[in-house]
């Protein structure tokens, strides 16, 4: 990486790591008939006292508008948020109903984009700015390229000048840090207009941490999955994804050798 005017053809990873069900209901306890009184007349009447009245209190429904919903919450008020956020572009897997890491990492992108708290929970706030949000504008509206947003740590693919997928990044924090060689470095990811240079199938072992699937675009610089994408600045200078939104940039081919890489 470009570091106080060094070049490292190190790599800036983190270890490579992949990504419980509902209890059952308690059965309610069976009711005993009173015992047969043998001195009872035989024409009375069944007792008719009416069983004791369930309980009204209930929990609030997940679905409402005001839920806060996070990881492991599951139901059709995620699945909804899951389909919206798919359609303004932000990633998140599977639509299946399950607040999983992917859509935690989606959420997080969609706070980024709107100025949000980035916690990765949907709360009142979060799920209030859906309905009337439009999706991410790229800032070259044209062809087909990647842009890296440092002020939001977003990663935009952009084809035919509009952004397909949003996803949660992570960047160089800016600190100095020991280099493996010696000497100390800056982890800054560099601005500037790129293209990817070169690209690795598979795991980079590296002096500084693990690059899963690395597409190199300025030395030692890369895209690359990894097992930790918080919110903030985290990296060497590389550009952090989820391992899982790596793959998906190999399988649809839309980050082959040569494409631009725009970062500002």
């Amino acid at each position: 990486m470009i570091a106080s005017g060094l070049t490292l053809t190190g790599a800036c990873g983190s270890p490579v790591t992949p990504s419980p069900g509902s209890l059952p209901s308690a059965a309610a306890p069976a009711t005993t008939p009173p015992p047969f009184s043998p001195t009872a007349p035989p024409t009375s009447a069944p007792s008719t006292a009416a069983p004791p009245a369930p309980s009204t209190s209930t929990p609030p429904a997940p679905e409402a508008a005001d839920a806060v919903l996070r990881l492991e919450s599951s139901g059709p008020a995620v699945q909804e948020l899951q389909q919206r956020l798919s359609g303004l572009g932000f990633w998140v897997g599977e639509l299946d109903g399950h607040y999983g890491q992917l859509t935690r990492q989606a959420v997080m992108a969609f706070q980024k984009a709107e100025g949000l708290d980035r916690d990765g929970v949907a709360g009142p706030d979060t799920r209030g700015k859906l309905p009337t949000a439009a999706r991410p504008a790229p800032r070259t509206a044209e062809g087909d390229h990647i842009e890296v947003d440092l002020e939001r740590q977003l990663l935009l693919v952009v084809r035919g000048g509009e952004v397909q997928w949003a996803f949660n990044t992570s960047t160089g924090n800016g600190e100095a840090y020991d280099r493996p060689s010696g000497g100390t470095g800056v982890a800054r990811t560099p601005r500037g207009d790129f293209e990817i240079e070169r690209q690795i199938n598979g795991v980079r072992e590296a002096d500084l941490g693990v690059l899963y699937r690395p597409k190199y675009f300025h030395g030692g610089i890369a895209v690359h999955g990894s097992g930790s994408v918080p919110a903030q600045p985290a990296s060497h200078g590389c550009v952090r994804l989820t391992n899982a939104a790596m793959d998906l940039l190999w399988a649809s081919d839309v980050a082959p050798v040569g494409t631009e890489v725009h970062v500002y």
